[in-house]
């Protein structure tokens, strides 16, 4: 039986749950039954949050889009020089990944990429923190071209961390993290001035 929990814990454990089956069985495979089994409740109780599976799957792509954003926002805004701001943002990055594995997979894999509405709410992950990574470029370059150079770095930590889930993390985050940031650093140094 499911201990009672307040409407936002509840949900907020249902999105935690559902993470987990997503990552790990898929979209297609996983089924609302399996989710409310995972998380200790009934049906009605999972309905009474999320009107389909389809409507969790985007809640859950939109709760983890913004948790991922605030970690890093959080820990740029801790550092104290440019080049530590760019080494906490990816060292938030791939611990965000290393904590929830199965987040990435849900965030930017097959489901993701192959249905038009999940895509668009990926995309919009990626819009987001490209614009709070553009806001962190220092050079003097215009505000389209640090945009774009936020996406380029984007790119870099999805195409990095597609390589190290698949070896099953067996990468520690901590060295990607300032291996990716040495990377980024020296290569926006060396970006001509127009």
């Amino acid at each position: 039986m499911s201990v009672r929990l307040a409407a936002p814990e509840r949900r907020k454990q249902l999105l935690a749950v559902a993470v987990g089956e997503f990552g790990v069985q898929g979209y297609h495979i996983t089924t609302m039954n399996r989710l409310a089994e995972a998380a200790g409740v009934t049906k009605p109780v999972l309905y009474q949050h999320f009107s389909s599976k389809r409507d969790l799957y985007l809640a859950v792509l939109g709760d983890l889009g913004e948790r991922l954003r605030e970690a890093i926002a959080t820990a740029t805004a801790t550092a104290s020089t440019p080049h530590e701001q760019v080494e906490a943002g990816f060292s938030a990055y791939f611990r965000f990944f290393a904590d929830e594995p199965a987040a990435f997979q849900v965030l930017f894999g097959d489901a993701a990429r192959n249905d038009e509405e999940f895509a668009a709410v990926s995309h919009k992950v990626e819009l987001e923190l490209a614009d709070t990574i553009a806001e962190l470029i220092t050079i003097g370059t215009d505000a389209d071209d640090r945009r774009l150079l936020a996406f380029g770095i984007v790119g870099l930590a999805e195409g990095s961390s597609r390589y190290w889930v698949a070896r099953g993390l067996d990468i520690d985050s901590g060295r990607l993290a300032t291996r990716m940031a040495d990377l980024v650093w020296y290569g926006l140094r060396g970006v001509p001035q127009h």
